[in-house]
């Protein structure tokens, strides 16, 4: 019989376990079915892009996983049985809901838009967490008539991307960022002071350590109580982790992510592997990994060479996952490349920009195409540790 393996997600986690996993592996020994409510791969990084206006390339799986042997069942996943070994999916064509039995599952639902409670953000505020988000923002910004006014509210890499990409795609708005500490204060020196350069250059007003307490249709409260007006609002203050493990059994933290060893295998259930922005996993220094995809892609390629070893009863690979630099797009014009340590805290070193921002659309890029490439992007030591001449075959009666 068959080795089943489900793949719940289709983002950039899920998307690479699911290709890693089919070149890893024989095609007679398993199957590998790959549940995602959309036909098409989205690039999430790029939010902000198709935010302002900016088409994206379409990726449907069709293509990206011609050939492969990886089966995409488009459904939303409703239920998590990790007990039963089974999930339960809703049909997107309106079929009854159907039972997938797994003998490994592979979690990678990922995260969403996090309102944090605050009053009026889910009534009132536009986001960028996905594409139904960014192409609502996209429609809202359309309508904007000239000197309207836009307030981004958070102070991270998101927040970052999203008010430049807005600025700079129309600087007949009068943009804003209400920041809960200073302007880019995780950054170095160097990426502060050019930070600082290009918002200054856009015309974007910063109000930096503002807590904001409540939205508006027409603006943002701020804790003082003062308000800043605007005819729209954006959202970016950080992301949840989907509801659907709350439901199960699994062992998680009190942010609803699955806690996992090093080889993202639950600690709770050993045929289960979270991935991403749903797993918990510890980096350099026994440092949580953050939820991005630079965390979330080196997961992916951990935990679908791990199952492919359990699996063939091989030794199991493993390279410590860290960091090394975090891109952030400005514009199209503008970058800035912060070089890290390995647990993720920037050094004096930094890339500024025009070729930053030639380096961060490279990183895109190389995501999107490595979904479909599953060893792309990897450092060659690793591409070492994990090759394979040919797929591992699985013995019979091999379990994870």
């Amino acid at each position: 019989m068959q080795h089943r393996i489900v793949v719940l997600g289709a983002g950039y986690t899920g998307a690479f376990a699911a290709g890693r996993l089919a070149k890893r592996l024989h095609r007679e020994d398993v199957t590998i079915t790959l549940v995602n409510p959309e036909p098409d791969f989205v690039e999430r990084i790029r939010m902000h892009q198709l935010a302002v206006g900016r088409d994206l390339r379409p990726r449907p799986f069709s293509e990206m996983f011609a050939g492969t042997g990886v089966e995409l069942k488009l459904a939303k996943v409703t239920a998590v049985d990790v007990d039963r070994k089974a999930v339960t999916v809703a049909a997107v064509n309106g079929d009854e809901p159907e039972e997938l039995p797994y003998d490994t599952l592979v979690y990678a639902l990922g995260s969403g838009w996090n309102d944090g409670g605050v009053p009026g953000v889910a009534e009132h505020a536009h986001e960028v967490a996905g594409r139904p988000g960014a192409l609502r923002l996209r429609d809202r910004l359309a309508a904007l008539d000239a000197g309207r006014r836009v307030v981004v509210v958070g102070g991270g890499l998101t927040s970052l991307e999203a008010v430049t990409e807005i600025a700079e795609a129309r600087p007949d708005l009068d943009v804003a960022l209400a920041a809960r500490g200073a302007l880019g204060d995780w950054l170095s020196e160097k990426g502060r002071a050019h930070l600082r350069k290009v918002v200054d250059k856009l015309g974007i007003t910063v109000h930096e350590h503002t807590a904001v307490d409540a939205v508006e249709a027409d603006g943002v409260t701020i804790a003082d109580g003062r308000r800043i007006p605007a005819e729209v609002t954006v959202w970016t203050t950080g992301f949840a982790v989907h509801p659907i493990a709350e439901a199960t059994t699994l062992e998680l933290t009190d942010r609803g992510q699955i806690v996992v060893d090093a080889t993202m295998r639950s600690v709770s259930h050993p045929d289960v592997y979270a991935v991403g922005d749903a797993a918990m996993a510890m980096g350099p220094h026994d440092k949580p990994l953050r939820m991005s995809c630079a965390s979330g892609v080196p997961m992916a390629w951990q935990a679908a060479d791990a199952i492919a070893a359990r699996l063939a009863g091989v030794k199991v690979p493993h390279v410590s996952i860290r960091y090394y630099q975090q891109c952030i797009s400005l514009g199209r014009k503008e970058g800035l490349v912060q070089f890290v340590t390995a647990d993720d805290r920037a050094v004096d070193r930094a890339l500024t920009g025009r070729g930053a921002a030639l380096y961060k659309e490279l990183i895109c890029k190389s995501a999107a195409w490595g979904v479909a490439s599953p060893t792309a992007g990897m450092p060659s030591r690793r591409r070492r540790v994990v090759r394979q001449e040919t797929p591992a075959r699985v013995p019979a009666e091999a379990a994870v």
